[in-house]
């Protein structure tokens, strides 16, 4: 994972000396940071106050670390996690929770989803997560198609998630870039957008680039035409790259700038992180290659229903799988599934985890890595709640490159965290209380601290019944 800490160490550098690149008549187009990722373009304006320090006592508390802490007391203050510990003592007028037979876990983390970009209602005229022009639409930014008031947000916050990834949809090749959110409401979306986050790039194989072009009578129509779309793609992104490279070290007269190679020079500058949509063992292992070939990391494979064929290979190349607990069957490609797909990646040493790609499946991801949980142990492995918790926490906060902001219970983290009823992996249990940067955003019993869309308004009376 030592790409991911490098990755974001270079891009919060980015984001103080990048200038804007072309249209500058200043002539200062040198000067710029020598970055193909653009955080200038559309920075990040997210901001959260917390109204008051927070004491969370007496809780049965799952770290994310690996640790389960019993009859723990947690403080939450100016945004973080400032103390863990028993008896603490309480911050002046903070919110005190008595959380004796509860459970407390961080905030948990989607590395995929399509909210804001597939919202309710789901109608033709607001479908506007797969740009099904080209087999590579590497220049399209997801964000841009995120509709802030989309209701399922709030439905993933009740559910205690905290940070999510929206990604492109599957259509093509190279679908365009992810942004990563943290799950609050905003005007913009780079009202929810989280600081510092890496891009990704979101790349799928397999079926759905082959049948979608293929049934426009184009390429690729077969699997060795979806390679050679990937490797075409990657020769023309290391040309581009070279010709910025040359310039920025020698000067002379700028390249025209492409939307479309930028993202993919992004890629092999480290910059900007590899989700690849993938369901079959041996594709996963011809996608490693072609990383290989061109010098990049693939982050994370998606779905990965087969990642259990390939666990080591997975682990030797440092890549995550995110993985379904029991989605399997619904075409030829995700037939070959077992139920214990995480836990195997898991114990050969690779990165896994649990992801929804689910406006539903989002709501309950807690249920979804029990699920998961209890097909491990019944194959044999040893696994227990304050390990599991990570597939649904620290896990997927790595594979986004967040790792060191939020996904665990430590001190000076940001203060994500979910206050359960019971014990978060029983299906009896709900999320009570959601804080994130230490605000209360989501209360299971205060109808104020449920927030709705602005599109609900008129539509929702605000005890949430309809009009």
């Amino acid at each position: 994972m030592q790409h991911h800490f490098r990755c974001l160490a270079a891009l919060l550098g980015a984001a103080i000396l990048v200038t804007a690149c072309g249209g500058d008549d200043s002539g200062d187009d040198k000067k710029q940071a020598k970055s193909f990722a653009q955080l200038d373009a559309f920075p990040s304006t997210y901001s959260i106050e917390q109204s008051k320090p927070v004491i969370i006592r007496n809780a049965i508390v799952l770290t994310g670390t690996g640790e389960r802490l019993d009859n723990t007391d947690l403080v939450l203050e100016e945004g973080r996690i400032a103390k863990i510990g028993e008896k603490l003592r309480a911050p002046r007028d903070a919110l005190e929770i008595d959380a004796k037979g509860k459970w407390v876990t961080p905030g948990l983390v989607d590395v995929h989803s399509h909210l804001g970009n597939y919202p309710a209602p789901a109608i033709e005229s607001s479908q506007d997560g797969n740009e099904m022009t080209s087999p590579n639409t590497a220049e399209v930014w997801t964000e841009h198609s995120v509709w802030t008031q989309d209701p399922q947000f709030a439905l993933a916050l009740a559910g205690g998630v905290t940070t999510l990834q929206i990604l492109p949809g599957s259509a093509n090749l190279f679908g365009g870039r992810s942004v990563t959110l943290k799950n609050v409401p905003g005007r913009s979306v780079q009202d929810m957008k989280f600081p510092g986050a890496p891009y990704g790039l979101k790349m799928a194989c397999g079926e759905n680039p082959k049948r979608v072009y293929g049934g426009k009578g184009t390429a690729p129509s077969t699997r060795m035409g979806n390679v050679a779309g990937y490797r075409s793609a990657w020769i023309a992104a290391s040309q581009y790259k070279e010709k910025w490279e040359s310039y920025w070290e020698n000067g002379g007269e700028a390249p025209e700038r492409n939307l479309q190679l930028e993202t993919l020079a992004g890629v092999l500058n480290d910059e900007i992180l590899v989700h690849n949509h993938c369901y079959r063992g041996e594709e996963m292992a011809i996608m490693m290659d072609i990383a290989e070939e061109f010098d990049f990391e693939i982050t994370a494979f998606h779905h990965a229903v087969e990642a259990y064929k390939v666990a080591d290979l997975l682990a030797e190349q440092g890549v995550c799988a995110a993985m379904w607990a029991d989605w399997w069957g619904f075409k030829h490609e995700a037939f070959d599934m077992t139920e214990a797909n995480i836990a195997i990646v898991d114990q050969a040493g690779a990165c896994a985890m649990i992801h929804s790609d689910s406006a539903i499946g989002i709501q309950h991801l807690n249920e979804e890595v029990a699920k998961a949980m209890t097909a491990g142990q019944r194959a044999g492995f040893d696994i227990t709640p304050e390990y599991a918790v990570t597939w649904m926490t620290l896990n997927p906060a790595r594979a986004l490159g967040v790792e060191e902001e939020t996904g665990s219970i430590e001190k000076g983290k940001m203060a994500d965290v979910v206050l359960w009823s019971g014990n978060p992996f029983s299906v009896y249990s709900k999320a009570e209380k959601v804080f994130i940067d230490g605000e209360l955003m989501f209360d299971l019993h205060d109808p104020a601290r449920q927030p709705r869309s602005d599109f609900e308004l008129g539509i929702l009376n605000p005890e949430g019944e309809r009009s």
